[in-house]
């Protein structure tokens, strides 16, 4: 372990959001493997889905920002605007491209059963649900409080 406080220890507000990102994505992976018993890897880079890893990144940066630089300083303000812009088009705009994205693909499938016509599925796992967006903002501010230090 202590080759994760020497990186962190370089770039405390880089390296907690990468890893906050990274161990997300492989918590996705892990519960995909456990609960629909195949191995998926598209959970390690895709979006979408329990929790927010964009979440858990930009609210682990934030943290650790305001706790090195102190909760006052224009770059946490800075670093917390940016993460609730990223929380708002997470759970607001890619979640609605999502479910645009559904309905779209019901469309094609329906025209495929009457007609030959061409084109491929569109991704539908885009955005988050708020549950999805809290819970991955609550991990990142946890992990960065754990391991800041």
């Amino acid at each position: 372990m202590s080759w994760l406080h020497s990186l962190i220890a370089l770039n405390p507000p880089l390296a907690l959001a990468i890893l906050a990102l990274v161990s997300v994505q492989v918590m996705k992976f892990g519960l995909t493997m456990i609960v629909h018993r195949r191995i998926d890897f598209q959970r390690l880079t895709g979006t979408g889905g329990m929790s927010s890893s964009h979440a858990a990144s930009v609210s682990a940066l934030a943290t650790t920002v305001g706790l090195q630089e102190g909760w006052n300083s224009p770059i946490f303000g800075v670093a917390a605007f940016f993460s609730l812009i990223v929380m708002y088009d997470a759970a607001g705009i890619r979640r609605a491209a999502g479910r645009q994205a559904r309905v779209l693909n019901r469309m094609i499938d329906d025209l495929k059963a009457h007609h030959v016509i061409g084109g491929e599925r569109l991704i539908e796992l885009l955005g988050h649900t708020p549950l999805e967006v809290f819970t991955g903002t609550a991990y990142g501010i946890a992990l960065a409080m754990v391991l800041h230090g």
